[in-house]
C-alpha cells in the first residue's frame, strides 16, 4: 500500500467535493480528491443535465448563498470555457403564504421580483397552468449538472489537485487536530484535513466520528415529460402545495424535467433498484395532465436520484478537529454549489464557520 503526506483530502466528487477540490487548489492547498465511482456516474446526487438556479429564497442566508455562487459560477464558466447556467426566469405559485415570505425576503435584498396575475403568465408561459397569483423573478434559470462537475475537476486538476476516480475510502481515522488518516484500496493518506462531501454515503463514512443529525436518503423520482410545441418558452417554476410541492424546468434535448420535492422512499444507496416506484410515477404524470398543458403526460422518461435531507432541510457545512462536514443538500443544494466550496476551503483552511444554522449540533 502507498503512502502519501497532502494538504487536504476530499471525499465525493459530486458538485460539493468537486468545487471544493477547486477552491482549495485555487488557494495553493496540496488536495487530493476520492470519488468512489466512474466520472459522469448516475449514482449519487449530481448527475444530469438541468438543475434550478435561483436567488428567490426565504431565508436572507441563503439569498446571500446564491447570489455569491452566481457570480462563481460564472467565474467557472470564464476559467473553463463551459456554459454552464442559463438565464430562463422561474415562477412560484401555488400556496400564498409560502409566496408572501418569499416575495418579502426577495424585496428585502434587492432581488427582482414581481407579482403576475395567473392570466398574465399564462399569457408568457403557456405551458403551465397555474394556482393562484404568480411570482416571478427574473435572474433565475437552469444549470447543467454533468458539465458542472467535469468543469469543477479539470479546473481543480489545472491548479495541482489530484483527482481519483474508481476510488473508494474504506475508512477514516482521526489522529490529532491536524492529522487524519484517509485508507483505500491501494493508498494511504495523513493529511492535515479531510472534507468529506459523499451524499447518500455519508452515515456510512462519518457515523461515529462526528455527531451528525439524521440523515434521510431517498430515491426520488421525476421524469421528463415531452413538450407538445418545442417552441414553447418554458421558465423554471415550483408548485406550492401541502406539505411538499413540484418542480420542474425545461432540460433541451430531453424534455420538461418534473419531479414531486422529496417524496420518494428511503433507500441504501448501496442497494437501490433505480425503478420509479408506480404509484409515485402515475400520481405524477396525473399532476403533469392537471397542471402542465404544454407536456404530454403520455410521453415521459422516469429518472432516478437520491436526496439525502437533514430534518429542517438546511444543509451541514461544519468542521470537528479535522474533519469538514458537508451534507444534507439534496433537494435545492445544487445552485450553491460553487459558494459551498468556498465555505468548505475556508473551513479547512482557516476554520471559518458560516452561518449557525448549518452547524452540526445547531
Amino acid at each position: 500500500m502507498a503512502r502519501h503526506e497532502v494538504d487536504v483530502v476530499v471525499v465525493g466528487g459530486g458538485g460539493m467535493g468537486s468545487a471544493a477540490a477547486w477552491r482549495l487548489a485555487g488557494h495553493g492547498a496540496d488536495v487530493v480528491l476520492l470519488e468512489r465511482f466512474e466520472p459522469g456516474h448516475v449514482r449519487g446526487a449530481s448527475h444530469g443535465a438541468s438543475r434550478i438556479f435561483r436567488v428567490s429564497y426565504g431565508e436572507p442566508v441563503y439569498i446571500r448563498l446564491a447570489q455569491e455562487a452566481h457570480g462563481l459560477w460564472r467565474e467557472l464558466e470564464a476559467e473553463s470555457g463551459t456554459p454552464l447556467l442559463t438565464i430562463t426566469g422561474s415562477v412560484d405559485h401555488g400556496r400564498t403564504p409560502d409566496l408572501d415570505v418569499l416575495a418579502d425576503a426577495v424585496a428585502a435584498a434587492g432581488v427582482p421580483g414581481e407579482w403576475l396575475a395567473a392570466e398574465e403568465a399564462t399569457e408568457r408561459w403557456p405551458g403551465l397552468r397555474y394556482d393562484g397569483k404568480v411570482f416571478f423573478h427574473p435572474a433565475s434559470g437552469r444549470l447543467h449538472a454533468d458539465h458542472a462537475v467535469t468543469a469543477l475537476q479539470h479546473r481543480a486538476a489545472a491548479l495541482g489537485a489530484d483527482v481519483r476516480h474508481r476510488t473508494p475510502v474504506l475508512s477514516i481515522t482521526v489522529r490529532g487536530d491536524d492529522a487524519v488518516d484517509v485508507v483505500t484500496e491501494d493508498d494511504a493518506y495523513r493529511a492535515k484535513r479531510v472534507v468529506v462531501a459523499a451524499g447518500a454515503w455519508t452515515k456510512k463514512l462519518l457515523g461515529g466520528l462526528v455527531p451528525l443529525p439524521p440523515l434521510r436518503v431517498t430515491q426520488e423520482q421525476p421524469a421528463h415529460f415531452a413538450p407538445r410545441r418545442d417552441t414553447d418558452e418554458w421558465p423554471s417554476f415550483v408548485h406550492h402545495f401541502d406539505d411538499s410541492g413540484v418542480y420542474g424546468l425545461a432540460t433541451p434535448g430531453e424534455g420538461v424535467k418534473v419531479g414531486f420535492h422529496g417524496t420518494g422512499p428511503v433507500v441504501d444507496p448501496d442497494d437501490r433498484d433505480f425503478t420509479a416506484e408506480p404509484r409515485q410515477l402515475l400520481m405524477l404524470r396525473e399532476y403533469a395532465r392537471l397542471w402542465l398543458p404544454g407536456v404530454d403526460p403520455t410521453a415521459f422518461t422516469p429518472i432516478s436520484c437520491t436526496y439525502t435531507t437533514t430534518p429542517t432541510s438546511d444543509f451541514v457545512l461544519d468542521r470537528v478537529g479535522p474533519v469538514v462536514v458537508a451534507a444534507g443538500f439534496s433537494g435545492h443544494g445544487f445552485k450553491f454549489v460553487p459558494a459551498v466550496g468556498r465555505v468548505l476551503a475556508d473551513l479547512a483552511l482557516t476554520g471559518e464557520r458560516p452561518d449557525a444554522r448549518f452547524a452540526l449540533t445547531r
